[in-house]
């Protein structure tokens, strides 16, 4: 089952947990004294950058009929339409530039290259995601509707196919996110107030059909007028370049979401929180991955989505520096920073994916202590005495050294078991 009480799972006191948000607290105003010219030139030079990316991608395509130009000018496109997406959109909406006042690059201005409206995207993602991070039954990012990535969602026949449904979403994840905030499901059970479901529904439509008309239509035909194009190569590479953007988006947001470490959360984790309990469930709900500057600069530096779910409307080219800050606060109180390589995190979204593809009955972790879904449950073996400094090295012991131990047991009593099996063999 998921996390039903942090204090118990982090094995931390109210005074720890206190004091960690103080400290967290703290970096967030370093930060915010520290904002200036620099960040204002760094995000109008991508903006910047960005568009002059895109007319590069456009033109390559006008300007040739050969398989090589086609191929530049898409893969010049795709990666235009990642970096507005990931670095401009993503994180101008969330309002980490709103603090220059520049009502070109405000959250409430800005309209991304994307079949889903910012509108939208701004509730279910800002407000209901953020806030109620990996919560069950609150935060609709789990899973998305279509996946099960977690033992507290209950098994259906339509998990067999998991595998299916994440491919399907990574190619078109525009899509899904953008139909998130409509909810389908609500409508047609009609949970819906018909007058905010018909209000929802235009909205999407009215920004899906703008996006369509752009890329699927006027670009094309713009580009048709070179004669080194054609109407059918434009179609085909604006649609290659969107399933390009579609599918990294997806990869860089579930490496932050659903490998291993990032927990998941009952409703009681709600109740009566605190500032330092919010920062908790933000630090264990988050994943990071590892990578250098063009990395962090292509995922929009979601590669440090630890870092973004504390801060989230803090400049996203400042995360690197936090991040550093924060592995500190995890050192301190004992916690596991989760991170790895780009590719270990995403492969083991997959495998969690594909393993809850089939009942539990055929998993063998259960469902307090595996690596995808774990509770305070876990820790029942280690008693109340575990909790505080180790007399042994005089350090803090929390859950990084909580869930070391217990995994050591297990180790321990699976070897002897094997060698049980030896033995009787």
């Amino acid at each position: 089952m998921a996390v039903t009480d942090v204090d118990v799972f982090t094995h931390l006191t109210d005074a720890d947990i206190e004091s960690l948000g103080i400290e967290l607290d703290a970096i967030r105003q370093d930060i915010e004294d520290s904002r200036g010219e620099r960040d204002a030139r760094y995000i109008r030079r991508t903006i910047a950058g960005q568009r002059a990316l895109e007319v590069a991608g456009r033109l390559l395509l006008a300007a040739s009929s050969r398989r090589s130009a086609w191929w530049a000018g898409t893969v010049t496109l795709g990666v235009a339409k990642i970096i507005e997406n990931m670095e401009i959109g993503h994180n101008v909406m969330h309002g980490q530039w709103d603090w220059m006042n520049d009502p070109e690059i405000h959250s409430s201005t800005w309209e991304w290259d994307m079949a889903g409206s910012s509108k939208h995207w701004r509730y279910t993602h800002n407000f209901v995601h953020h806030k109620y991070t990996n919560i069950l039954g609150m935060d609709d990012d789990v899973g998305y509707g279509m996946l099960r990535v977690t033992r507290d969602q209950r098994w259906s026949k339509y998990n067999l196919l998991n595998l299916v449904w994440n491919t399907l979403l990574g190619i078109g994840f525009e899509w899904g996110v953008g139909l998130q905030h409509v909810e389908i499901g609500k409508i047609v059970k009609k949970r819906m107030d018909q007058d905010d479901a018909r209000q929802r529904t235009e909205e999407f439509f009215a920004k899906a059909g703008r996006q369509i008309l752009k890329d699927y239509v006027a670009f094309p035909a713009l580009t048709s007028l070179s004669p080194g194009a054609t109407y059918r190569s434009a179609l085909t590479a604006n649609a290659t370049a969107n399933v390009i953007r579609n599918i990294w988006a997806n990869a860089v947001i579930f490496c932050g979401h659903f490998p291993d470490g990032a927990e998941k959360f009952t409703k009681t984790d709600m109740i009566g929180e605190t500032k330092g309990q919010w920062y908790l469930r933000q630090m264990l709900g988050s994943a990071n991955f590892e990578g250098g500057p063009t990395l962090r600069f292509m995922s929009g530096n979601l590669c440090h989505q630890i870092e973004h779910h504390l801060y989230p409307d803090l400049p996203s080219n400042r995360l690197h520096e936090i991040s550093v800050r924060v592995r500190e606060v995890c050192d301190k109180y004992d916690l596991p920073y989760t991170t790895g390589s780009f590719l270990m995190q995403y492969g083991k979204t997959w495998r969690t994916i594909a393993k809850l593809s089939l009942p539990n009955k055929y998993l063998r972790d259960d469902a307090d202590n595996a690596p995808e879904t774990r509770s305070e449950r876990m820790f029942a073996e280690l008693g109340p005495e575990f909790a505080g400094t180790d007399p042994a090295t005089g350090h803090r012991r929390g859950l990084k050294t909580a869930i070391a131990t217990v995994r050591g047991w297990r180790r321990r009593k699976q070897a002897a078991a094997q060698r049980r099996d030896d033995l009787a063999a």
